[in-house]
């Protein structure tokens, strides 16, 4: 059994517009563009069709190659863009990450194998930070609001209710973030794509063509989500969100006015690209993108296992602590 499956067993935390008719696009960029941005080979890549004809991405998933990638831009970074980064930062990034858990697993308030059993420390890393637009690699908050998240990164290690993660409390984590987690695995039913996580037992299911959104008098922990297939690629439209799930444990937030509108897009046989295009004038000074890669477990057996998050676990509260990026 690879590390990534017994890592599946104690995962708690971590981290998820136009119409229908309309594409959508990158925030800054064209479908032109933003297909553009994928290496050749991806875009002429086409995967396997279901029986009834649209491709197929079924099977189970990970972005724990990803594991401990800040959500914005870290301060080091200063005045710098992703594409700046080289790969010899990137290596360094990934060493100075993984000698950090192994440095945790062995605290003397932890057992020996506490965080190493957690972590996937052959994490690829593939990028500095997940923030890829605006090119500064941060959430363009509005003044108050960027007041209030700043407040709550303050005290987040205090855990009262206004300054801790609704994740510890085993809520749903909302779109993107249930994505940027642990594994989850993708049905698809005819009419359907289903995203089932093993994290809190959530789960979108994502009508193809489907029509309007519900009645926006209705707002969701994992909002409504519309989806259609341009080509290839899977694009859904989340809407009917409401204000409660967090982006990472440290206060990154958004109002009821959340669209997200997601993207993704498969590069080869077993990996995904996914993109998400956050929208919410209330909080926000323009729309924001983050991305993600989704890379095909195919050990023999796999499965989700079950998580059974109960409010008050320790551990919970410990990686709320530990793990801000997520």
């Amino acid at each position: 059994m690879s590390h990534r499956r017994l890592a599946s067993l104690s995962a708690i935390a971590a981290m998820s517009a136009s119409a229908l008719l309309t594409t959508i696009p990158v925030a800054g960029q064209s479908p032109t563009t933003a297909a553009a941005s994928l290496p050749a080979d991806a875009k002429n890549w086409k995967p396997a069709r279901t029986a009834w004809g649209d491709p197929d991405l079924t099977g189970i998933y990970s972005n724990s190659d990803e594991s401990g990638i800040p959500f914005e831009r870290p301060a080091q970074f200063e005045g710098r863009r992703l594409e700046d980064i080289t790969a010899k930062e990137l290596e360094a990034l990934r060493t100075a990450r993984r000698n950090a858990t192994a440095a945790n697993s062995v605290a003397e308030d932890r057992p020996v194998d506490r965080e190493v059993f957690w972590e996937n420390l052959n994490a690829v890393n593939s990028r500095a930070w997940l923030v890829v637009d605006p090119p500064d690699g941060k959430i363009p908050y509005q003044p108050w609001a960027l007041a209030k998240s700043s407040e709550v990164l303050q005290h987040h290690a205090d855990p009262t209710p206004q300054y801790l993660d609704p994740n510890a409390r085993c809520f749903l984590q909302g779109v993107p973030r249930h994505l940027n987690n642990r594994e989850f695995e993708i049905f698809q039913p005819p009419g359907y794509v289903v995203i089932f996580n093993m994290a809190h037992h959530a789960y979108r299911a994502i009508p193809l063509n489907a029509g309007p959104h519900i009645s926006d008098r209705v707002t969701l922990w994992m909002g409504d989500s519309r989806g259609r297939w341009e080509g290839s690629t899977l694009v859904v439209d989340v809407a009917n969100n409401n204000d409660r799930p967090w982006f990472d444990v440290v206060g990154s937030f958004h109002s009821d006015a959340l669209r997200v509108s997601e993207r993704f897009v498969p590069i080869d046989a077993d990996t995904i690209d996914y993109t998400a295009v956050i929208t919410d004038p209330t909080v926000y000074t323009r729309p924001w993108t983050m991305k993600l890669t989704f890379q095909r477990i195919k050990d023999y057996g796999s499965e989700l296992y079950e998580e059974a998050c109960f409010e008050t676990n320790e551990r919970t509260l410990e990686l709320m602590l530990t793990r801000p990026g997520r």
